[in-house]
């Protein structure tokens, strides 16, 4: 019988992770159950998956207190280790809490195909941690949170952390190694790497975690000599940031005028007339800035490990601007970006890191796809249509049709198989658009209720992305983790998905990665020219992703959106 792994995150983005005998047949955040966008607590999911398998382990993940915190009244016990009982009362618990830069670099190692790799950890705040009796230091003791960690890692010796920067509720600066042992710590109240770009997200007036839309109003700003270092000496700049570990920084703008505005931030998000030039700027440094700070990690990286091969984790992984940047900055280091570098994907480090010890199993398998959500079968799709059948048209459909009706400037969804790990979508929950229409950004934003600066993706036969894009050395990009340089000759043609600083965050698609899409996209080709479509999220700003057909059909119904195109079924559903 198979040996199942439940690995479990419990946090913002919350999420559940099977791992059966080595293989990770499954993986779901709870938001796309529960539709509580960053839901934190994997109920839904967790009693999705043990009613329907036998759980051996259940591997802990998260950033709170022990086990021992959170008990169940009466027969005291950790509330998730309660619910797992309830289906295998012998199930085995491991607990990951302290550890969760660890769960980080598991998935990113053990997901890379590497033999042997250094692994860097970039985080807001992970596991916290205690220190007493730091030698070198007048502290008696330090609470610190994780925020830059790097291991090395091979499947001989398992993970090695070599350094590890904390950030902590004091004003002292603690370094030492651990026992001797070699691990560099550093502790200390500055800013990290993550969270001086969550300060900047929250100047902006989003939630720390949005820190995706800074990334996109970035290219609207530029370098601006009046704004002070952000970083000093590889640290937030403390006459800048504010750090109040474990939540978020705040950018310091009462001893700092430059960053006084007389308007709220929101004001700018829906009106381009509204953005101040400050505000565009600060963006732009702080995408430059961290990435510039990363790039000094790698080379740290490299000599402390002497690796060719690197892995980068944690919330800053899903920068695409950054990755890109690395890889044209460290052409001869291969460089593995964890597509689910989010907190969400500690659920898989966690269960993979539980596995490699249960199994002692060094086979290496790389990661080639992240379709990992449940299967829907046609007679599920079928009946749920059904239950809907006076508020939409059905019509039979082929590729064709559906490629031309998005090339005559129509939005049209997508509905498919198992629902995309992670935060982006690849065609299964998608929501599809004509990428040569010169307003497009505009028209596709207006009715997903997004940001007007906000850019979107784009999905390229694989055989033709060289054609469009400056790949920068890569073969690939699956999982849509870059924002590449387009060729300057395509920038008019595809320019619904073409941000102002010219470049595209793109996935390439193979017939055998996803045959309904590649399809469609050939014979969009066919039509236009064009062997590209625009791809974006199938949600409305501040919804999840939509996970079931009901979801689907929801949203299409509380928003402008028209089309559901369903290929499994060769069948297109029109709202009427």
């Amino acid at each position: 019988m198979a040996y199942n792994i439940l690995g479990i995150h419990p946090g913002h983005n919350s999420s559940i992770a099977l791992i059966s005998d080595g293989k990770l047949v499954y993986y779901l955040e709870e938001e796309r159950l529960s539709r509580i966008k960053r839901d934190s607590v994997p109920f839904r999911t967790m009693v999705d998956i043990c009613s329907k398998y036998k759980i051996d382990e259940l591997a802990i993940g998260g950033t709170n207190d022990k086990l021992e915190h959170n008990k169940t009244p009466w027969m005291i016990m950790n509330y998730f280790v309660h619910l797992a009982k309830k289906y295998n009362k012998n199930v085995k618990i491991s607990d990951f809490k302290l550890e969760h830069h660890l769960t980080h670099a598991s998935i990113a190692f053990f997901n890379s195909g590497f033999k042997s790799s250094a692994v860097i950890v970039i985080d807001g705040a992970g596991s916290k941690r205690s220190y007493k009796d730091l030698p070198s230091t007048d502290l008696k003791e330090a609470i610190a949170y994780e925020t830059e960690t790097i291991y090395n890692v091979n499947y001989q010796e398992g993970f090695k952390c070599l350094y590890k920067n904390h950030g902590a509720e004091t004003n002292e600066r603690a370094r030492f190694s651990n026992n001797g042992v070699g691990t560099d710590f550093i502790i200390d109240s500055t800013a990290g790497i993550a969270k001086t770009y969550e300060a900047v997200t929250k100047y902006l007036g989003w939630h720390p975690i949005e820190a995706g839309k800074t990334m996109g109003l970035g290219p609207y700003g530029k370098q601006n000599p009046n704004i002070p270092p952000l970083f000093k000496n590889g640290k937030g700049n403390r006459d800048l940031f504010i750090t109040r570990y474990p939540a978020e920084a705040i950018l310091d703008y009462i001893n700092n005028p430059l960053f006084l505005r007389s308007r709220p931030p929101k004001e700018f998000h829906k009106d381009p007339s509204k953005l101040l030039e400050i505000e565009a700027d600060l963006a732009w440094q702080v995408q430059n800035d961290t990435q510039e700070e990363v790039a000094k990690l790698i080379e740290k990286t490299i000599n402390l490990t002497g690796q060719n091969k690197i892995c980068i984790v944690g919330g800053y992984g899903l920068n695409c601007v950054a990755n890109y940047y690395l890889k044209k900055k460290f052409p001869d280091i291969e460089i593995y970006h964890e597509p689910i570098a989010h907190d969400g994907g500690t659920s898989i480090g966690a269960a993979r890191y539980c596995w490699f010890e249960y199994s002692k199993n060094q086979h290496i398998e790389k990661q080639t796809s992240i379709y990992l959500g449940p299967k829907y079968s046609k007679k599920k799709l079928l009946k749920t249509i059904k239950s809907y059948k006076n508020m939409f048209k059905q019509y039979k459909v082929n590729y064709f049709d559906i490629a031309k009706l998005i090339s005559e400037r129509n939005i049209v969804t997508i509905f498919q198989g198992r629902s995309e790990a992670g935060p982006r979508a690849l065609g299964n929950r998608s929501i599809l658009y004509d990428p040569t229409d010169p307003n497009g950004k505009d028209f596709v934003n207006k009715v997903k209720n997004r940001e007007w600066f906000r850019p979107f993706a784009g999905t390229v036969l694989l055989e033709k992305a060289h054609e469009y894009f400056d790949m920068a050395g890569l073969e690939e990009s699956p999982f849509m983790m870059y924002a590449m340089d387009v060729w300057p000759d395509k920038q008019e043609q595809i320019q619904a998905i073409t941000h102002v600083d010219g470049t595209c965050r793109i996935q390439t698609v193979t017939e055998k990665q996803n045959p309904h899409y590649y399809k469609l996209i050939q014979e969009f080709e066919k039509i236009t020219g064009v062997p590209i479509l625009f791809n974006t999220s199938f949600n409305l700003a501040g919804d999840p992703l939509v996970e079931t057909i009901e979801d689907a059909l929801e949203t299409l119904l509380k928003s402008e959106l028209k089309y559901l195109y369903l290929p499994e079924l060769e069948m297109l559903l029109e709202k009427k």
